[in-house]
């Protein structure tokens, strides 16, 4: 199955919009009505869905060394890549791995 993924509230929702123009599923915080939550309560809502999370918050890099049960997490440091890098990166990850593959994973962008 292909990978859709998450953003939280932190990564730009341009993002988002060159995602979807490139027909890739992709949710965001804002939109699902998350802000404010804990990190804990998004990586499962994300995993739930199904979908890997996007997010510059180094907190879910510390969730994923103690929880394997995710659907993998996209993590770049903020500001260490242009919103095209990003951009880039998401849409091979997409192209390459499939959901499966990504569970219990961490990628660094």
């Amino acid at each position: 199955m292909r990978i859709s993924f998450h953003l939280d509230e932190q990564v730009n929702p341009a993002i988002a919009r060159e995602l979807r123009r490139r027909n890739i599923d992709v949710t965001t915080t804002v939109e699902a009505n998350l802000r404010g939550q804990s990190d804990e309560s998004q990586l499962a809502c994300a995993s739930r869905e199904g979908r890997m999370l996007v997010t510059h918050d180094d907190d879910f890099l510390r969730l994923a060394s103690v929880n394997k049960e995710h659907s993998g997490i996209a993590y770049c440091h903020q500001e260490s890549r242009s919103l095209g890098e990003i951009i880039t990166t998401l849409v091979l990850i997409h192209k390459v791995y499939d959901s499966e593959e990504m569970m219990g994973r961490v990628e660094y962008l």
